[in-house]
């Protein structure tokens, strides 16, 4: 049985990143690539980073019903082809949607037993000092991210998982733990001590588990809306 885990997280927070270290780490776990309507960036490639598509073609898929869930960022398209789900059903493994707050309340909706994790920074201020460090906005546009932002945290309690990304390494493990628990559990196999670390180390992570570890994240984030910081 496939297993459909979804991760979200503000522009920034370094998902992109653990997504492409889990994959190195843990195997059955295929990937969604998704489809945009926005230029490439830097070095990404169609078909390796994105699907780049014009509006047209991707209206088109859209109203052929070819996308799990689909949404509007920043005036650009996103969106995940069923394709990519069938194919996992069909080799027995699981998938990866690496997806916004809007295209994962549309999956959480067709697929309720697919597991939602979110990706915070650490503090509002190094989202911001992230955004500007990697070189690839405005700063117009980095305004907007973080406002953005702002709006994306206060969806972290509609998730199963929330995963503080202050330390690569610390943050790989603790999603690699989350994922395997999750075939574990579902496995219904019996509980090895193996399988208990694992439950363990991803209930670390767990919703109930992360509300007082949240919530200075969120403060920091609230002040800078009040100080009205870009």
């Amino acid at each position: 049985m496939t297993t459909v885990f979804i991760i979200s997280a503000p522009s920034g927070s370094g998902k992109s990143t653990l997504v492409v270290e889990l994959r190195k780490i843990v195997e059955g776990l295929d990937f969604s690539v998704s489809y945009t309507t926005r230029p490439p960036r830097g070095s990404e490639q169609n078909r390796k980073e994105y699907y780049f598509v014009p509006r047209e073609e991707f209206e088109a898929m859209v109203a052929r019903g070819e996308f799990l869930e689909h949404a509007d960022v920043f005036g650009k398209y996103y969106g995940t082809h069923r394709r990519f789900l069938e194919q996992a059903q069909r080799a027995g493994r699981d998938l990866l949607l690496d997806i916004d707050v809007q295209g994962a309340a549309q999956i959480q909706k067709s697929i309720p037993e697919a597991v939602s994790i979110f990706v915070l920074p650490p503090t509002y201020q190094e989202l911001e000092w992230r955004l500007h460090n990697r070189g690839t906005d405005s700063e117009e546009v980095i305004g907007r991210r973080l406002d953005t932002a702002r709006r994306e945290i206060e969806n972290y309690d509609k998730y199963d998982y929330i995963l503080v990304n202050d330390r690569l390494d610390q943050s790989v493990e603790r999603l690699k733990a989350i994922v395997l628990w999750e075939r574990a559990r579902r496995s219904g196999r019996p509980l090895t001590s193996d399988k208990q670390a694992l439950r363990e180390r991803a209930e670390t992570c767990c919703l109930q588990n992360m509300r007082e570890r949240v919530q200075p994240i969120l403060d920091s984030f609230r002040r800078a809306r009040g100080q009205g910081q870009s």
